[in-house]
């Protein structure tokens, strides 16, 4: 008897995890009680992931992969990583507060003297024949880009100190996007742990379409030769429609046997590469 009993609640909790489809809730700085924006929320290869709104809210869509024993990570740059198992989360209201992390990054200071320019990546506009899309076929709202991320890979071969980041915009239905930019380290062939530990956060306002920049050097970023091989990306945080129908948004792309770029639908989901080279470059002054 004891034995049918466990079996029915394990059987009735998978029940209630299939029909709740989505997690929500708000998260907090537990400092000071503020809302947390733009935190990175997602389930380890189980293609499940979204961020926090300006309001610090989310809302995390769940698949037929997850099970009550997987566990939601929380991060975001200056606080301690968060994890929770879902078997711990209600379906809404849930209150999630994170700790600002201890350990503070010195400040860098390079001095080159006689710096050269030199950009890193691809330029070129290209026939406009090839574009890569942030939609899929799968998406149903908006909210399903958030997270979303699109980059390319630069081989890093001497010390630099990045002016700025470009990126060439084909198509663009959309009133407001908000973008982060973020630098990963390459491991095995693909991104790995974020190396610029720096929160740079953009916007492209009302349809702009072309060469679009952002100033970094208020930033300070240095990218030293011996990070070897690194990743740039531009990751889908808010975004405003510009009608009903809006769902492009795309870059520029050329087929390339030497140059890789690199996509992930959903925070934590498993990268993917594709040998194609996006208009996504940085200028920078190097040693």
């Amino acid at each position: 008897m004891k034995y049918t009993t466990t079996l029915f609640s394990i059987l009735f909790t998978f029940i209630i995890y299939a029909q709740e489809q989505i997690i929500s809730g708000k998260l907090k700085n537990a400092q000071n009680n503020e809302e947390l924006v733009y935190v990175n929320i997602g389930i380890a290869n189980k293609n499940a992931g979204t961020v926090s709104d300006e309001k610090g809210i989310f809302k995390l869509k769940l698949n037929e992969k997850v099970t009550p024993n997987d566990t939601v990570v929380f991060s975001h740059i200056g606080f301690e990583t968060k994890k929770v198992l879902i078997s711990q989360l209600k379906s809404d209201h849930n209150t999630i507060e994170m700790k600002s992390s201890e350990n503070t990054l010195k400040e860098v200071v390079v001095v080159f003297k006689k710096p050269k320019p030199k950009q890193f990546g691809r330029s070129a506009k290209g026939l406009s024949l090839m574009h890569f899309n942030f939609f899929t076929v799968h998406d149903k709202t908006v909210d399903d880009y958030l997270s979303r991320e699109r980059g390319m890979e630069f081989r890093i071969k001497k010390d630099c100190k990045v002016n700025d980041f470009n990126f060439n915009i084909t198509s663009n239905e959309f009133k407001l996007v908000k973008f982060r930019l973020n630098f990963y380290k390459i491991e095995n062939g693909l991104p790995s742990k974020i190396i610029i530990e720096k929160d740079i956060i953009f916007e492209v306002k009302d349809k702009k379409t072309g060469l679009f920049s952002v100033d970094l050097k208020p930033y300070d970023i240095y990218l030293d030769k011996e990070m070897g091989d690194i990743a740039v990306t531009i990751q889908w945080l808010r975004s405003i429609k510009a009608s009903e129908k809006s769902k492009f948004f795309s870059i520029s792309t050329a087929k390339s046997l030497s140059e890789n770029s690199f996509y992930r639908e959903r925070n934590m989901a498993n990268w993917s590469k594709t040998g194609q080279s996006l208009t996504f470059y940085l200028n920078a002054m190097c040693q």
